[in-house]
């Protein structure tokens, strides 16, 4: 079962229309029971860091989460800033993040290459995939694009949990993957069937 972690954060109805139209089941978990049969985790997120991180920890599921990732090594997909929560913490907060793959969120317009770029970044932008990235390993042919809106960007400590960069004054990194653990900075919900088969390779993995 995919489960879809709803703590109010994030267009949860989007990413059960995709699944339906995959033929994928799929079903939002609001509560810690709800997560139980999970076999696959989708973390959705957007807004300000620190008040999804809030919103996290308020729901109960918290704990239930890390049990789950951390102990069980369910895999999971942390989408927009549910890719910057798994980090260590943002510049955009105070809060702590999740702390499941190595790194920090760090803002385009303290960064000489981008500050003085439009913010957010928003629009269509393309990926330069890892060869060995799993979540890119079939599907995609060359120009595929996704849909970006953000401000801050993940920074990985490992570059080699780094599955994906794309280019916005710099090159950062837009996807992540540390064993059974990834973020796409990206919204695949909205990224037409380049994002479908993103999220189908994550479920096939």
């Amino acid at each position: 079962m995919i489960c879809i972690v709803d703590y109010g954060v994030g267009n949860i109805q989007a990413f059960l229309n995709l699944f339906k139209r995959l033929g994928i089941e799929a079903r939002r978990a609001d509560t810690p029971g709800a997560l139980s049969d999970a076999a696959r985790l989708v973390l959705p997120g957007v807004g300000h860091f620190d008040h999804a991180m809030q919103r996290l920890n308020d729901s109960g599921m918290r704990s239930r989460l890390d049990e789950l990732v951390l102990g069980r090594q369910i895999p999971v997909v942390g989408i927009c800033v549910g890719m910057q929560m798994l980090a260590q913490g943002s510049d955009e907060g105070t809060l702590r993040g999740l702390n499941w793959v190595p790194g920090r969120v760090r803002a385009f317009s303290n960064h000489p290459s981008s500050a003085n770029l439009p913010m957010p970044h928003m629009g269509w932008n393309d990926l330069q995939p890892c060869p060995t990235s799993k979540l890119f390993s079939k599907g995609f042919e060359k120009g595929a694009q996704f849909y970006f809106l953000h401000s801050f960007f993940f920074d990985a400590n490992d570059k080699q949990d780094v599955a994906a960069t794309a280019h916005y004054g710099l090159d950062f990194d837009a996807v992540v993957s540390r064993g059974h653990i990834h973020g796409v900075q990206c919204h695949p919900e909205k990224s037409h069937h380049w994002g479908e088969q993103l999220l189908k390779n994550f479920v096939e993995l």
